[in-house]
């Protein structure tokens, strides 16, 4: 089975960058992998999502323009570059893997694997 591990949160300042990685235990050539986070008290939300098919990206309203989502299919890795980040970011961020042909981060039970999760902190 497929297991994820997710790295590269930390504490950041308001306007700061982060780089978070998802690895996985082997190729992810065909697996959507998507991005999603939990903030305290509130419900999990999609992020972002990356296709295996032509590696197609989408991203929620509230990251558009912010970050970037990308995959390294050599290095079974896909990132997410999170620039000019907000206090309102701040949340556990888990990646996941999906078999679909085309999945967006809204439709989270078409995730089947999911990371454990990194902490990302926005403050000053």
């Amino acid at each position: 089975q497929l297991q994820l591990v997710e790295s590269g949160g930390g504490l950041v300042q308001p306007g700061g960058s982060l780089r978070l990685s998802c690895e996985g235990s082997y190729t992810l050539d065909y697996f959507a992998i998507g991005w999603f986070r939990q903030a305290p008290g509130k419900e999990r939300e999609g992020v972002s999502c990356i296709n295996a098919e032509n590696s197609s990206t989408n991203y929620a309203d509230f990251v558009k323009g912010r970050f970037t989502i990308y995959r390294d299919n050599a290095k079974n890795t896909v990132y997410l570059q999170m620039d000019n980040l907000k206090p309102e970011d701040a949340a556990v961020y888990y990646c996941a893997a999906s078999l679909k042909l085309l999945v967006t981060a809204r439709s989270q039970t078409d995730f089947t694997s999911w990371g454990q999760g990194t902490q990302v902190t926005v403050s000053s």
